[in-house]
């Protein structure tokens, strides 16, 4: 590797201290990333699709949705509880913002392989 490569590395991982640290953890980014490809997603199919416990789903659910990046809507179907998670515009922006920031540090690391 040469000095020009390693320089332009660590460069590029200046993105990484500004990551929003909400998205960053892994269960929310993968709750997140679900939500970014589809309209909205009930609990159990984010249960399914994550592996997440059901707890630790309500739990990441809270935080995202008290920094705005998630709705939470709940409802009865056929007197079942339901819970839906949608991304707000908010949450879409953010989690694009996340993607953008996480792409210069991938790129300047995917160099040096």
């Amino acid at each position: 590797m040469s000095g020009d490569q390693g320089h332009d590395a660590v460069a590029g991982l200046a993105g990484l201290k500004e990551l929003d640290r909400v998205i960053h953890e892994p269960a929310r980014l993968l709750v997140l990333a679900h939500l970014y490809v589809v309209e909205s997603a009930d609990s159990t199919f984010l249960v399914a699709q994550t592996g997440l416990t059901w707890g630790n789903l309500s739990s990441h659910m809270t935080r995202l949705e008290k920094a705005g990046y998630v709705e939470v809507i709940k409802e009865f179907v056929d007197r079942k509880p339901r819970t839906i998670l949608r991304l707000t515009d908010d949450g879409r922006s953010a989690f694009r913002e996340y993607l953008d920031r996480m792409k210069g540090p991938l790129d300047a690391l995917g160099g040096l392989a």
